[in-house]
């Protein structure tokens, strides 16, 4: 599994891919909160708050996390490696383990730049200091979940098609409807009171571990998420 992760990693940089996705999630996070006039300006928020980061993060990452994913297998059954890959002395488990880690590493490095934004906050607090560091990390650790919950939905979406373009898009499909679809069904009341419907989406969740507090619900529910979505690649695996 070790080998597949180091393989994966020094793929994403041997190619601008890995470049590529550090440095458009940066761009855009930065561009957002510190360039452009809006309700993301955290300079116009007159708060020292990073909740505008941990607003629009998810929403970039829909689109980024299925971008680093999308060759995961895909690329392998394109070129024919796939065969070659499930025949090696290590269960297809651990295949789907090493991709999954080897892509979630990569979007975590892209994470990891942005803990200057809570000190470039904390420092135009005043006083100097004067952040909610209890809710900050908390939207960290909401964020890391996420991620996880993304990249094993993104590395599923990869078995569906040999197609890299077509597996981005199914990727970001599904993140779509676990992040937001769940919340949008249950604002319409089409079919009776369906505001229990919220929970099973992720931004309930990962708002609700963006108020500082760590409720065992929302790990397990990130947990179950990003564990269903291996076992039914692992199970695409077997199949093909």
């Amino acid at each position: 599994m070790l080998a597949i992760l180091k393989k994966e990693i020094n793929t994403f940089f041997a190619s601008p891919i890995g470049y590529l996705v550090i440095g458009v999630f940066l761009l855009l996070n930065g561009l957002f909160l510190w360039v452009f006039k809006g309700e993301f300006n955290i300079l116009d928020s007159g708060v020292a708050s990073l909740s505008s980061f941990f607003l629009l993060a998810p929403w970039i990452l829909i689109f980024l996390v299925p971008a680093v994913t999308m060759r995961s297998f895909s690329d392998e059954k394109k070129q024919g490696t796939l065969e070659l890959l499930v025949t090696k002395p290590i269960s297809h488990f651990q295949i789907v383990l090493g991709k999954y880690f080897g892509a979630l590493a990569l979007i975590l490095l892209a994470l990891l730049p942005t803990l200057l934004y809570v000190y470039s906050v904390s420092q135009l607090g005043n006083p100097k200091g004067n952040i909610d560091m209890g809710s900050t990390i908390g939207s960290y650790f909401g964020l890391l979940f996420l991620i996880g919950a993304y990249t094993a939905i993104g590395v599923f979406s990869s078995t569906l098609s040999d197609n890299q373009i077509v597996a981005f898009i199914i990727a970001i499909f599904i993140c779509f409807f676990f992040y937001f679809g769940f919340e949008g069904i249950s604002n319409y009341n089409l079919f009776g009171d369906l505001v229990y419907l919220e929970n099973l989406g992720m931004a309930a969740h990962y708002n609700s571990m963006s108020r500082g507090v760590i409720d065992t619900r929302d790990l397990v529910y990130f947990i179950s998420i990003a564990v269903a979505f291996l076992i039914f690649t692992k199970l695409r695996i077997q199949k093909q």
